[in-house]
């Protein structure tokens, strides 16, 4: 089959819905079929939950957990190992790809992500390395707040019980212990506080394209996307 040829790609692309709505597999490969950088700005908050977990800040401690994101180092590379990763998480130096994705990251990154001096360290950084373009941004609210003026902005949506059911899948792919009613709790958890907070609520922008993905496979969200891309003048 001819691949067609795409014309006026957008400087930037925002994907933004709730956790394991499958947005970072989405926005990885339609970055990789457009020769677009995939920023899952997520990973940035989650550093931040995890460090101040290893640190042993009290996460109830707005001030030390913001004094923390003004000053950790991030640093997000191609994946330099095959367990199935998608990239490397750098943080000061080390790499945590999986510990942020345990758990416990999973109990308090939400909060820590309520914090406004945590998401303006954050959005500061998410906005210089939108400015060179050629990038897919993945987040909870980069259509809204980090890149209003994006053109083109998707927000992928699914039910907390398929979501759930694929973040079950994964955990137990890396040989985690897993409870799926658990995991359905976690994310019931987790969207109360994302869509509930005062600054900068999970919510799709007015101008987003909202892909309900209950019903749909990884391949046929793609091609919907490559679709939205292919109409573009």
């Amino acid at each position: 089959m001819c691949q067609k040829k795409l014309k006026a790609l957008p400087k930037n692309i925002t994907i933004d819905g709730p956790a394991a709505s499958g947005k970072t597999t989405i926005g990885t490969i339609v970055a990789n079929k457009i020769g677009y950088m995939c920023l899952d700005t997520g990973i940035m908050y989650r550093a931040v939950a995890f460090q101040a977990l290893k640190e042993g800040i009290e996460i109830s401690d707005e001030a030390a957990v913001t004094s923390l994101a003004e000053r950790i180092e991030i640093d997000i590379l191609p994946a330099t190992s095959q367990d199935g990763r998608q990239f490397d998480v750098i943080i000061n130096g080390e790499d945590h790809t999986w510990d942020i994705r345990t758990a416990a990251v999973n109990a308090v990154v939400s909060e820590v992500s309520v914090y406004p001096g945590v998401r303006k360290a954050m959005t500061l950084q998410q906005r210089k390395i939108a400015e060179k373009g050629k990038i897919v941004m993945i987040g909870r609210d980069i259509g809204t707040v980090v890149l209003p003026d994006a053109e083109l902005k998707i927000y992928l949506d699914a039910s907390v019980e398929v979501r759930a059911q694929r973040r079950y899948v994964e955990d137990l792919s890396h040989g985690k212990d897993a409870c799926l009613e658990d995991v359905v709790d976690s994310l019931r958890h987790r969207d109360e506080i994302d869509s509930g907070r005062v600054v900068a609520p999970l919510k799709a922008a007015d101008d987003a394209i909202v892909i309900d993905s209950d019903k749909m496979t990884v391949y046929e969200v793609v091609e919907f996307v490559m679709g939205l891309l292919e109409m573009r003048e």
